[in-house]
């Protein structure tokens, strides 16, 4: 089997010649469309590197903040472009996140609202890979995603796994950019979206040696048992065979961290070879690159150790990065809120190629430009894998609410005042109920709009169910056996 794989889909339009700008009627239709931004032509990019890094929270990175030095390329990247400091993912985990992303459509709209779940794609809905193939790009996947769900091959000319078949290091960034750069060297004469997916600070975070630690003291003191109450939930079994390769007798949660902290590091390596390889192509000046997140992680608060459920900002806050040259002023932040469904209508907004009606998102250029300071006044969350919830963020408060009971043994509803308490320790929704109820309100007005507009009659998180969860509760129902 060779390098590269085609996925079997329509043939991609002729290519003829390469394109360095849109056309004077294309430009025409741009001042016309009052849905695109006026750029000039040399500020337009020939080509889209989208790369996803899994489960990688935002406030681990060095641009965002963090003091540990985890992230030394997605920082330069982030000084050479603009950062969004407030980048919340709209559906979590990574099959709901992705569709979103791809489709510009909120979970409740295109379907997909659970990770491994019941719901296929709906028929007709949007999908950037096959909108920018149709434009003329050649476009390629590097994700191991199309093997789990039928939609994701949709688009792609290029559909590359490197995961499988492969060795134990299968997701590892040097398998995956093994593939990704001879690519690049092949085809960067062809206008292209290539989208990358890497999954080294997924779980298990088992960093090459080469990478820090970033912990000190002694993992096994009785002392500091931050672990302790894993053991009482079904996570204890499936992290079982990971926390072998772990040093015996771990109690410490923060030797995790300090690991998925050196799994950040190793990502970000993969990050910068590959930047590297755009630069050696001749390709840096003309390329739209995207860095970002499907969702974050959460470590031990909230009784979710080192997994991606719960609506907490620690797992719905997404780093998202871009370098536009000729569009993006080097250094800059966007502290407006924006979501994955804003990136497919960016990405044809910057691109001159028509959106369709059916996008939900807005494009983030105007934000990037100036000509706007907003697009939405809050963000709505989702998700319907381990646990059925909804999440409305504003700029100072944030509800949460439960559609089925938790299996963490949280309350229905939870309200944190984001201004006293950014880490989200502090449910004050009993003491605050008028406030919770003006959210839920607010919560339930977007939610019906959806619903109607969608044909729904019933919340779409309560008709699918969990998916992931029934595992745990299956092992609940056994009575919680050690062997799983």
């Amino acid at each position: 089997m060779g390098l590269l794989l085609k996925s079997i889909s329509a043939p991609r339009r002729a290519f003829a010649g390469v394109r360095t700008a849109p056309s004077v009627a294309a430009l025409e239709r741009l001042r016309i469309d009052s849905g695109c931004v006026r750029l000039a032509p040399m500020a337009r990019p020939r080509n889209v590197l989208m790369i996803f890094v899994d489960s990688l929270r935002a406030d681990h990175l060095g641009c965002y903040g963090y003091d540990r030095p985890t992230s030394p390329n997605i920082d330069r990247l982030a000084s050479e472009g603009v950062v969004f400091d407030r980048f919340f993912a709209s559906s979590v985990p990574t099959q709901p996140s992705f569709t979103t992303t791809y489709t510009g459509q909120y979970s409740i709209t295109h379907g997909v609202v659970s990770h491994k779940g019941g719901n296929d794609l709906k028929p007709g809905t949007p999908w950037l890979p096959t909108l920018l193939r149709q434009d003329g790009l050649t476009t390629a996947s590097f994700d191991c995603l199309p093997r789990y769900q039928s939609w994701f091959v949709h688009g792609f000319e290029f559909v590359v796994d490197s995961t499988f078949p492969g060795p134990e290091d299968g997701y590892s960034c040097e398998r995956l950019n093994s593939r990704v750069i001879p690519w690049l060297r092949h085809h960067g004469d062809e206008p292209f979206f290539a989208a990358i997916h890497y999954w080294d600070t997924h779980t298990p975070y088992l960093p090459p040696e080469r990478f820090d630690r970033f912990y000190e003291g002694d993992p096994t003191d009785p002392s500091n048992d931050t672990l302790a109450p894993l053991k009482d939930q079904y996570f204890s079994v499936m992290w079982r065979k990971w926390f072998e390769k772990l040093p015996e007798g771990m109690r410490d949660a923060e030797y995790v961290v300090g690991l998925y902290d050196g799994e950040i590091q190793h990502a970000d390596e993969g990050v910068g070879a590959v930047l590297d390889a755009l630069k050696e192509c001749g390709r840096e000046d003309d390329t739209l690159v995207i860095v970002l997140a499907d969702h974050g992680e959460l470590m031990y608060r909230h009784d979710i150790f080192f997994d991606h459920h719960g609506l907490y900002d620690g797992n719905i806050r997404c780093p998202l990065v871009a370098r536009w040259p000729g569009g993006v002023e080097p250094g800059k932040r966007v502290d407006a809120f924006s979501q994955h469904v804003d990136i497919s209508p960016t990405i044809l907004d910057v691109m001159g190629v028509a959106a369709p009606d059916s996008i939900e998102g807005q494009s983030l250029a105007p934000l990037v430009t100036g000509e706007s300071q907003r697009v939405r006044d809050f963000v709505v969350s989702q998700e319907c894998t381990w646990q059925a919830k909804w999440a409305i963020r504003t700029g100072t408060h944030k509800l949460i609410r439960a559609m089925i009971p938790d299996l963490h043994g949280n309350p229905e509803r939870e309200l944190y005042d984001l201004r006293k308490d950014p880490d989200e320790l502090t449910n004050i929704a009993e003491t605050h109920p008028d406030l919770a109820a003006d959210l839920e309100a607010k919560l339930n007005t977007w939610k019906s709009a959806h619903m109607e507009k969608n044909g729904l009659t019933e919340d779409p998180l309560v008709a699918h169910g969990i998916s992931l969860g029934r595992a745990w509760e299956d092992w609940n129902a056994r009575g919680r056996p050690l062997e799983g």
